[in-house]
């Protein structure tokens, strides 16, 4: 799911230097795997779960807001509850609405749920939500997936095991209606998220040096009827990069990025 190959690849080699011993180790005694990033501009698409256009985050300020605009931060301000799916199937959560809200909420629940290193989990997850009109884009993730095992010693393809896991956690979003000609408003959505990644090895020890404040995102098109993940040209190219997010910024939130919660 990641545009900038390279870059990804080199963060998932600084993260996972700590745990380099120990996945050959764990390769000579039967294997299992540990890796934080695939898609960190994507996203992602870099994707999946998610895929998309990868912009990166605008280093430089907005024009100075008004006091009206200056009152609220995304740490200050409501936040975007969402929904919650209705169903789960081939590794995704399912029944999301049709409205900006469940773009948004497939979204965080797909990049959280993703197989970052199972890319035969990943496939499934993929085939399952992304737009059949997106053509190569799953080969294209699924071969992302392998060159990230590969980075961190494992063989190109397989599992993982229930010693290692994984947990991505969304803490803000930021999302906009595409402009796209021949669909409706609202049938295509931009969703940019801002996450934290930690691993956690077979002894149970916490992550030191966990993903941090990354931001990905993934372009959404209401089709057939669900969510599904595209990046087709049409759609990118109304794509739009964010100022960068912080949850003490008057300025991220001006630029729409709001900080999410679970429903109850």
């Amino acid at each position: 799911m990641s545009r900038d190959r390279e870059r990804r690849t080199r963060r998932a080699r600084l993260t996972l230097a700590g745990l380099a011993v120990l996945a050959a180790a764990a390769l000579a005694g039967g294997g299992y795997a540990a890796a934080v990033l695939l898609n960190e501009d994507h996203g992602g698409s870099g994707t999946p779960a998610a895929g998309g256009p990868t912009g990166k985050p605008s280093g430089a300020a907005p024009p100075a807001p008004s006091a009206k605009a200056t009152a609220k931060t995304p740490g200050e301000g409501p936040k975007v509850t969402l929904h919650k799916p209705t169903g789960h199937a081939n590794g995704v959560a399912t029944g999301f609405k049709y409205s900006p809200v469940g773009a948004m909420s497939a979204a965080v629940y797909w990049l959280e749920e993703y197989s970052w290193l199972d890319d035969q989990k990943a496939r499934q997850q993929l085939e399952a939500v992304v737009s059949p009109d997106a053509v190569g884009y799953v080969d294209k993730e699924v071969s992302e997936v392998r060159k990230l095992r590969e980075a961190v010693g494992l063989p190109p393809s397989g599992g993982t095991t229930s010693s290692v896991t994984f947990t991505t956690s969304v803490n803000a979003i930021r999302s906009s209606a595409l402009p796209v000609e021949g669909q409706k408003p609202g049938d295509v959505i931009q969703v940019w998220m801002n996450y934290d990644r930690y691993a956690t090895g077979p002894d149970g020890a916490p992550d030191k040096q966990p993903l941090k404040d990354q931001q990905t995102n993934v372009i959404l098109r209401w089709q057939g009827g669900m969510w599904r993940l595209t990046n087709q040209p049409d759609y990118v190219k109304h794509s739009s990069p964010p100022v960068s997010y912080l949850p003490d910024s008057p300025y991220a939130w001006r630029d729409g990025w709001r900080q999410v919660q679970r429903a109850g």
